[in-house]
């Protein structure tokens, strides 16, 4: 191995954005009880609201998209949040959907740890991927941010996802690259204990710190699954040469559910960032990005709306089978939360109000559909989640308090 240019590896973020968070505790024990899980999902085009929201409050089958939702009992529509400070954010907005910071669009921008990787510091710990971040598209961000606001790159191939939670390890590689990473390790380990001798500013000292303890608790992490045997699935991902972005975001559904239902992890986000370039559904062809600034033409809606039809009905079959595997003293979506959003109210105007938001499952009192009484900011809902899954903080994001949505 090369010598390390230390200086260059931090500047490049090559630790922090693969680094685990620190574990307070270590021991695979037995589950007692069904964990609570989440997954986010982004459609970062976000849905055409008249076809989304029942046009009659309350009244499911007048929503052209949720009508033959199933597990409607478990489910809760919201309508009037908000994220603050995205007045000019256009698609950057889905940079803070998970975060909640504001004016995303600035060159001065820097963004917040997305409520996953929050709860990841919490729940981490506990299964073989702390969290997993998935996307339809390569781009090298998704909906997840650590708390240095880097991007955690998510993975978007499903082969090498499936690879990942249900292939056999290459023991040797791994080894091979726990040793460098303790070398690394090793190397920042010095320069700490020369601490103010270096001539590095509090800040530098205090960033090598942070990247030590997360780099400390990812080998730590990794040498006690290195020898642990992945779970076997019997499974096929989906190929159709005609619909490959239907089938794409099928095998991405399928992959979420078998990672949870293994328990590989229990933290999931998923962004359906737009593709470049036409794509295809039953019954349209087109650019999805151009197809969502219709600008009110209808037989461009009606394009529009095969693809977020498409994205429904991959959505409500992956509720159904989650609400059919039984689990303990309920299901897997008994246990799951499940939050589906977007950045966008109406892309076709790059507006950020009223955003689309639904959340399935959990140990939560649904309500059916709920309509706030004033445009409220959505990272209240993300603090109640927050404190739901045990984390005691005060605040998250642009929230300004917990408002019991979901317990009241």
């Amino acid at each position: 191995m090369n010598p390390i240019n230390r200086k260059r590896f931090l500047k490049a973020g090559a630790i922090l954005p693969m680094a685990l968070h620190c574990l307070q505790s270590r021991g695979h024990q037995a589950i007692k009880a069904s964990p609570r899980r989440l997954v986010v999902i982004c459609n970062s085009l976000g849905f055409y609201q008249p076809y989304f929201y029942p046009s009659q409050r309350g009244d499911w089958s007048t929503s052209r998209y949720l009508r033959d939702m199933p597990c409607q009992p478990k489910m809760t529509v919201f309508e009037n949040f908000f994220h603050a400070g995205m007045e000019t954010s256009n698609h950057d907005s889905e940079k803070s959907f998970l975060t909640g910071q504001p004016h995303p669009e600035s060159s001065h921008f820097v963004n917040g740890i997305s409520l996953d990787q929050l709860l990841a510091e919490k729940l981490g710990d506990q299964t073989r991927f702390p969290s997993l971040s998935l996307s339809l598209y390569d781009r090298g961000w998704g909906c997840s941010w650590d708390r240095r606001g880097s991007a955690i790159a998510p993975m978007n191939n499903a082969e090498k996802i499936f690879e990942t939670l249900f292939g056999a390890e290459d023991l040797a590689a791994r080894q091979r690259q726990i040793r460098q990473d303790q070398t690394i390790l090793a190397a920042l380990k010095k320069d700490l204990d020369r601490g103010q001798d270096s001539g590095q500013s509090r800040a530098e000292i205090e960033l090598s710190r942070q990247v030590f303890e997360q780099l400390e608790a990812r080998l730590q992490h990794e040498r006690f699954w290195l020898n642990t045997q992945k779970p076997t699935v019997d499974h096929q991902l989906i190929s159709d040469p005609e619909f490959e972005f239907s089938a794409k975001i099928a095998n991405l559904f399928d992959l979420t559910k078998l990672a949870l239902q293994t328990d590989s992890t229990r933290l999931i986000t998923l962004s359906l960032d737009w593709v470049y370039g036409a794509i295809r559904v039953p019954g349209a062809t087109g650019g999805w990005h151009t197809l969502s600034h219709h600008g009110g033409e209808q037989s461009v809606i009606e394009k529009l709306s095969r693809i977020e039809t498409d994205i429904m009905k991959h959505f409500r079959r992956w509720i159904h089978e989650m609400d059919q595997v039984d689990e303990g003293d309920g299901t897997l979506l008994d246990h799951t939360t499940v939050v589906l959003g977007s950045n966008f109210e109406d892309a076709s105007n790059h507006t950020c109000h009223r955003l689309p938001l639904l959340v399935a499952g959990g140990t939560h009192r649904h309500k059916g559909h709920t309509v706030l009484e004033q445009p409220t900011p959505l990272s209240n809902l993300y603090l109640e989640l927050l404190n739901h899954f045990g984390v005691d903080a005060p605040s998250f994001g642009n929230s300004q308090r917990n408002m019991g949505l979901l317990t009241a």
